[in-house]
């Protein structure tokens, strides 16, 4: 496998991404954006990437705050992610700014693009689709659900997979039901929300043990019951 960090622009943002892709002779192949948690891009994220990688993607793991920056504590992450959340514009230039870098890469076919997310990154993955983004999927891990700029009817492009725990207090059943109504109102051809019982929010990531956040808590059958259901769709439509 092949690994590499990848410099790339949004305005006068440098973003510094993490690319994988299996070495082979095949043509071009699907490529995945991972958007990351949080903190920022690290190595929860690049873990994905790869094993993306070796399922046959091209996989680029894209960062959102620039310079590859990371939030140290909750203080520092409600920083980095309100600055963005609030001005959702600057949000989906830079998530454009990612896609545009993978599909412009020679070993991927532009055609056949997806995107997944993870906490912050799933509501990044969404506020793409709304924006309507030229992705054949787009997959939300306990990513949040609200948005300043909701979908249109005939806008959305991309097959919408939520992913979400139902006990996540940062998806309350209250905005679950929300955003079903949106993807009625919008006409969004194929959406679907899957909810996983006794389910806290970061429930794919092993480091979350509560320390940092107490709601977010790793677990083992949500993990990979969530990732089985991304790679069924991916297999649909890529």
């Amino acid at each position: 496998m092949q690994t590499q960090d990848i410099d790339y622009r949004a305005g006068a943002v440098n973003l510094r991404g993490y690319l994988a892709f299996e070495k082979t002779d095949a043509a071009r192949r699907p490529g995945v954006l991972v958007f990351h948690e949080g903190p920022g891009l690290g190595d929860f994220a690049m873990a994905r990437a790869r094993r993306l990688a070796e399922l046959g993607y091209v996989a680029l793991a894209a960062d959102m705050y620039g310079d590859r920056r990371q939030g140290r504590n909750l203080q520092e992450i409600a920083k980095l992610v309100g600055e963005l959340r609030n001005e959702p514009e600057t949000l989906r230039g830079r998530g454009h700014a990612a896609l545009a870098t993978l599909a412009e890469l020679p070993q991927v076919d532009a055609g056949r693009l997806a995107a997944i997310g993870f906490c912050f990154g799933g509501s990044v993955v969404l506020e793409l689709a709304r924006d309507g983004a030229d992705l054949k999927a787009a997959v939300s891990f306990h990513g949040v659900l609200t948005t300043r700029m909701p979908a249109v009817a005939g806008k959305v492009k991309a097959s919408v997979l939520v992913l979400t725990g139902a006990d996540d207090p940062l998806a309350p059943p209250d905005q679950v039901a929300a955003f079903e109504n949106e993807m009625r109102a919008a006409e969004v051809g194929d959406w679907q929300v899957i909810c996983y019982g006794n389910t806290l929010h970061g429930f794919t990531n092993p480091a979350a043990d509560g320390s940092m956040m107490r709601t977010a808590l790793y677990s083992a059958q949500a993990d990979r019951r969530s990732w089985a259901s991304m790679r069924g769709l991916l297999d649909e439509v890529l």
